[in-house]
């Protein structure tokens, strides 16, 4: 399988995809204002490139629960110089931007970022799928069941796996019709996004046993620190990597591509 974007064609094996987190936000939950200026962002970028991922994930809002959006000005002016700045320093490296803004996807782009990761899926600005299809980026569709500061109010579904699959497919059918190739699309079941320890847990479970094959598109999994973990193991963000992988491990056993 591959994921079509605007530098050309990543193709998946058997082995996950691994995704290098770069926040370059004040607030974000683990590493909130450590690499929000270019030069360090370009360091950690270099180094997660040495450790082995193939994808640059840079954000510019942070959407941990609670937080508070930002503008669009304020967003680019954190993410444009950081993305100009990878692509001179480090030509090879595959980039994605992390926003739910059209505006900021399409200049994202046009700096240098192939990939477009979603975090609303497509439902918090109606222009996205609309940039997705005119510049050509891959397209990560993540469900999220609300904004970053409602989203953990109580969520309830009645089947929280047939939910988010419902809803996945029905964002793929609408960027298809639009006209996106299925080879530029990628999905996200959200975990930690409007959903409880007990959703969370279900989610992965149904991953891990494939029910999300239904897309037959490679699945991004974001486990990585998330509060599920403090939440089943007690442990603080920076000693969260043995649950997290843990998690992950759960779902070497699925057949669908995988991002990690």
């Amino acid at each position: 399988m591959i994921l079509q974007h605007t530098g050309g064609t990543l193709r998946f094996s058997a082995q996950p995809v691994l995704m290098g987190i770069l926040n370059v936000t004040p607030d974000s939950f683990s590493d909130g204002g450590q690499h929000n200026t270019p030069d360090t962002a370009v360091q950690r970028a270099s180094e997660m490139t040495q450790e082995g991922a193939t994808i640059i994930d840079i954000g510019g809002e942070s959407t941990r629960p609670g937080a508070k959006p930002v503008s669009v000005a304020e967003e680019c002016d954190r993410v444009l110089p950081v993305i100009e700045r990878i692509r001179h320093n480090l030509p090879d490296a595959l980039i994605s931007i992390d926003t739910s803004k059209a505006a900021v996807a399409r200049d994202a782009v046009a700096a240098g970022a192939a990939i477009i990761n979603d975090v609303s899926g497509g439902l918090w600005d109606p222009e996205m799928f609309d940039v997705v299809h005119q510049t050509g980026a891959g397209y990560i569709c993540m469900h999220a069941l609300d904004r970053p500061e409602l989203m953990q109010q109580n969520p309830q579904y009645r089947d929280v796996t047939q939910e988010v699959l419902d809803f996945l497919l029905q964002q793929q059918r609408a960027l298809c019709e639009l006209g996106v190739p299925e080879a530029c699309l990628a999905f996200d079941v959200g975990i930690g996004f409007g959903k409880t320890l007990e959703h969370n847990l279900d989610l992965i479970r149904a991953g891990g046993q494939d029910r999300f094959s239904e897309l037959h598109r490679p699945m991004l999994w974001g486990l990585s620190r998330k509060s599920f973990i403090d939440k089943r193991l007690g442990r603080a963000v920076e000693d969260r990597l043995a649950g997290g992988l843990a998690a992950y491990a759960s779902l070497l056993r699925c057949s669908t591509p995988q991002i990690w």
